[in-house]
């Protein structure tokens, strides 16, 4: 995704504003790259967040996930602000823009320069509008996927979030690990669940380093997911058995899980655990599946 021009006066969202702030926090950054300087890769195990709720749903999910990819792409200066701060100013435009429409085809009198002026205007906004179309689609079509992937599996264990030339070349990997997740998917409105664990998340990446050390030019985003082999959505996702990352790259890993979950304490820290313990892949038959592009840059 190529970073784009936004609007000096953009109004933050609630996340927005949270990433922001911390972002611009004078505390020192820890962490960096993620990658061993012998080039092998030291493990970094996972944060761990619980919910106020036993399980997860497919609901809060999908809000997290949008949180943390458009902060991932701000934070790599891939997307001139987070993803509902644009989606926000997207919206105004496209509202102004027919307002500006409804007045220019009233047939009251109107002086002459003030109707220059609301034409001159009607001109930028249709010009911002169509310089954002492209992007705005691609998030459109990101949040199709992910939300028509929760409507027919709700047991995904773990979403890739990769930025780099391909997945096997990645500069950058966030792997997203969910337990307890219950079968309800909801309306995928916005709760404050989803909301406090995005907040805490965004916090622990930008504690670690995350965005730290970014590559300014263009890169593209690959969105990876381990769901159950019966998965069956061909114009959104294709099945990738033997996907396997770059070892060199030690990714961010984040945990989220229902409150009564209690770790299986022999588990090994890098792994997704269940209420029984690690969860059996083999017997679950999760495969990794790859969101197609949809556009070049994304």
């Amino acid at each position: 995704m190529q970073e784009g021009g936004g609007s000096s006066e953009t109004k933050f969202t609630d996340v927005g504003r949270e990433i922001h702030h911390q972002f611009n926090s004078p505390k020192k950054r820890i962490g960096g790259t993620g990658v061993n300087e012998g080039g092998g890769s030291s493990e970094m195990q996972f944060t761990d967040f619980k919910t106020a709720t036993d399980l997860l749903d497919g609901s809060t999910i999908f809000h997290i996930v949008c949180d943390i990819l458009g902060f991932i792409l701000f934070m790599h200066q891939q997307i001139p602000s987070v993803i509902q701060d644009i989606t926000r100013e997207f919206d105004e435009l496209r509202d102004e823009y027919k307002e500006l429409e409804s007045e220019l085809f009233k047939n009251e009198v109107k002086p002459i320069l003030t109707r220059r002026k609301q034409a001159a205007r009607k001109r930028v906004v249709k010009m911002e509008i169509k310089r954002m179309d492209k992007l705005m689609n691609c998030i459109s079509n990101l949040k199709t996927a992910v939300k028509s992937m929760f409507a027919e599996v709700s047991n995904v264990e773990k979403i890739s979030l990769v930025l780099g030339p391909s997945p096997l070349r990645a500069l950058h990997v966030y792997e997203l690990c969910f337990v307890n997740v219950k079968a309800d998917v909801g309306d995928f409105s916005q709760s404050k669940v989803a909301e406090l664990l995005s907040r805490k998340a965004i916090r622990s990446l930008i504690s670690r380093g995350a965005g730290s050390d970014s590559y300014g030019g263009p890169t593209k985003l690959f969105l990876l997911v381990k769901a159950p082999s019966t998965l069956n959505l061909p114009l959104h996702f294709l099945p990738k058995r033997e996907f396997q990352l770059n070892r060199k790259v030690v990714p961010f890993r984040l945990r989220f899980m229902g409150r009564t979950l209690h770790l299986d304490t022999d588990g090994q820290p890098n792994d997704c655990v269940g209420p029984g313990g690690l969860l059996d892949t083999a017997s679950n038959d999760l495969i990794w599946y790859k969101m197609i592009q949809t556009n070049p840059d994304i």
